[in-house]
């Protein structure tokens, strides 16, 4: 099943913000905080529950221009987020 069409938001257990301590995005859950690569901050700074994650994949494939892969790479990031409970699809 594709995950193309389906609008994706951060589960409401986890918030995302810059932490300067990390020098990174990070996600905040009550436990903890996952530190993300530059890569998982690209996507999800683009979670706004509105865009679809064809959507967002055709934002960053035009503001990354000659990316390799990058529609595969989105795609596998949300099946991991998914998988680890920090988006909903």
């Amino acid at each position: 099943m594709s995950l193309l069409a389906n609008v994706p938001s951060i589960n409401p257990m986890y918030r995302f913000q810059w932490e300067p301590a990390q020098d990174s995005h990070v996600l905040l859950y009550p436990e903890g905080m996952i530190q993300l690569n530059g890569s998982a901050s690209e996507i999800l700074k683009r979670v706004n529950g509105e865009d679809s994650i064809a959507e967002i994949i055709a934002t960053l494939e035009a503001q990354f221009e000659g990316v390799e892969g990058l529609a595969d790479d989105v795609v596998g990031f949300f099946e991991h987020a998914v998988n680890e409970g920090w988006v909903n699809v």
